[in-house]
Parts: C-alpha cells; structure tokens; sequence
C-alpha cells in the first residue's frame, strides 16, 4: 500500500507557487532595471553580482514552481555571468551580448513566464 498523499504540503507548495508567480513580473523588471543601469564600457561587479544572485534565486524558484524554461534561462544567464565576472577584464562586447540575452529573457518573461518553450528575440 503506497503512502497517504500528504494535502497539507501540497496546499502550502501550490499557495508557494502561487506567491512566485505574482513576485516573478518585479524580478523580471529588477532585472531590466539592472541591465539599463550597468556600463559595458565600465563595469559594476557589484552589480554584476546583484544580478547573479537574482538569477540564481530566480532559477531556483522557477524550477521549485513549475516555471521550468524560465528557470532553465535564468540558469544559462547565470553560468554564463559566472565567466564573465572571472575574469579580470572582460570585452564590451561580450558584457553588451549577456545583457542583449538578459533583456531578451526579461521581454519573454513578462509575456508568459510559464511558457513551455523559449523563443530569444534575438534570433528573430
């Protein structure tokens, strides 16, 4: 006989999954936000870093609360920053191509941060 279902945990991971969902529309525009203020020509690692963190934490959740792709795309972003901020000095094309990716997630994420597909605007 396989175990009893426990409701409790369920209702409390669907009110959980329902609280990201109203959060993830302010993510997505810290995250735009972050973008237009950081300098591709002179770097903010501690920005950078804030940025870093609000993907890791938005991957994570997105993964928890059924937002699979997006938690997949703040995933890439993330490991992505992750070598850029590496290295000591880091070409202002590469900084202006992670944030024209970033922008793209963002522009995704505010039209359906659940979809079951990505489509980067970039490549269109």
């Amino acid at each position: 006989m396989g175990r009893p279902i426990d409701q409790d945990f369920f209702s409390r991971l669907a009110e959980l999954s329902e609280r990201f969902a109203a959060e993830v529309p302010a993510l997505l525009e810290r995250l735009a936000s972050a973008s237009a203020a950081f300098d591709t020509a002179a770097p903010d690692l501690a920005l950078a870093e804030e940025v870093q963190t609000l993907l890791h934490t938005m991957a994570g959740s997105a993964a928890t609360f059924g937002f699979r792709v997006l938690g997949h795309q703040a995933r890439l972003l993330e490991q992505r920053l992750r070598v850029l901020m590496a290295f000591d000095e880091v070409q202002e094309a590469h900084w202006n191509a992670w944030f024209a990716d970033l922008d793209c997630l963002v522009a995704w994420g505010l039209i359906d941060p659940k979809a079951t597909y990505y489509i980067d605007e970039s490549e269109q």
